[in-house]
């Protein structure tokens, strides 16, 4: 009978647990120091790595091309950190993606139950998900750049309104 009232708590419940994340990536994101075109192209950067089937070194090849490019190494990080819960869509999407631009028919059924599994079915799964992954990377980390750029300059301009 209070059915309707306690559903309605864990939607507030929900609702806040879900602002308090949106407040602390803002204020994450105002914290992050350089020119925004240098933060956005290290929230890409860390996005695309993440896309890459290089699970265990994406942080640090996230930071090494954040060098190569000049970009923000801080927002690297948090671009393959924030990316990480989508990997195995990143993974399944690499695949399937590597084998059309490959021309391959798939020739795995993508049942795995570890990353162990996935490198031992072999160098044709690895080649076409390392395939697939670059335009896959490329289109996510595209899309974080120009995200996370809007946002940056939004939370600045917000920010300097506020201080005049």
């Amino acid at each position: 009978m209070n059915r309707p009232d306690k559903d309605n708590h864990n939607k507030k419940s929900i609702r806040m647990r879900l602002n308090k994340k949106i407040r602390k990536v803002k204020t994450l994101f105002k914290q992050l120091k350089g020119n925004p075109h240098h933060v956005a192209l290290g929230m890409g950067l860390g996005v695309f790595v993440c896309a890459t089937p290089t699970f265990p070194f994406q942080t640090f090849l996230a930071i090494a091309l954040s060098y190569v490019f000049r970009a923000n190494k801080v927002a690297a990080v948090i671009g393959s950190w924030i990316a990480a819960p989508a990997i195995p869509f990143f993974y399944l999407g690499s695949y399937k993606t590597g084998v059309l631009i490959l021309g391959d028919s798939l020739c795995v059924d993508f049942n795995f139950k570890s990353f162990t599994d996935i490198v031992n079915s072999g160098f044709d799964v690895a080649y076409a998900m390392l395939a697939g992954s670059i335009l896959v990377g490329f289109i996510f980390g595209a899309a974080s750049y120009f995200i996370t750029l809007k946002i940056i300059k939004t939370i600045r301009a917000n920010n300097s309104t506020v201080l005049l």
